[in-house]
């Protein structure tokens, strides 16, 4: 993928004025929508749901971001986003891509899901041609996964995973700092006891 000139230049600028509107939140969740919503404006190959084989027939290009945090049991993860239409899903922390980037504490961009062993959609938001998953690390602990995917394959690639990085970073400070581990206990229990 050709990157803008200037996008270096961009980055730098998203992430800086996403750590600044997130500590402005006293929300741990609403802070972390700060970064989820930067990568779904900042990321990917805008060109890429026009190329052939992006899409298939009947789909329509979306991106969505969010963040899996670990539950207290750390048997399954929470989805805390602002744009998936399944705010508060659970899933469980060894399934499919989000589950193996728990388990193995690596970033991973896939970038056509159809030729991906290990990928299965989980979500009925829509399915999912491209995607980046990245651990979301505190004191050496994954505390959750930050996904970025969209329905276009070819959307994303290795550069694109690098900056992720960076945002998962920012965000598990901003979530350990305003108290995100209480949210998410407080949304475990308020769904019951997971059943896998």
């Amino acid at each position: 993928m050709t990157r803008p000139a200037d996008f270096y230049e961009r980055a730098t600028n998203a992430l800086h004025d996403a750590n600044e509107a997130a500590w402005r939140e006293t929300d741990p969740e609403q802070a972390v929508s700060h970064f989820t919503r930067t990568t779904r404006e900042l990321l990917g190959d805008p060109d890429a749901p026009k190329k052939l084989g992006a899409l298939k027939p009947g789909e329509k290009q979306f991106v969505v971001s969010g963040v899996f945090f670990i539950a207290p049991t750390r048997d399954h993860m929470i989805l805390f986003a602002d744009n998936f239409q399944q705010r508060h899903a659970r899933i469980s922390v060894t399934d499919s891509r989000p589950g193996h980037t728990v388990q193995t504490k690596k970033a991973a961009v896939v970038q056509n899901t159809d030729n991906d062993t290990i990928f299965r959609q989980i979500l009925s938001s829509g399915r999912v041609g491209c995607s980046i998953y990245v651990p979301v690390m505190w004191n050496g602990e994954v505390i959750g996964m930050f996904n970025t995917a969209a329905q276009a394959r070819y959307m994303f690639d290795e550069t694109d995973m690098r900056v992720q990085k960076i945002f998962a970073a920012l965000a598990a400070g901003v979530w350990m700092g305003l108290g995100g581990p209480a949210l998410v206990a407080d949304v475990a229990k308020s769904l019951g006891p997971w059943s896998g």
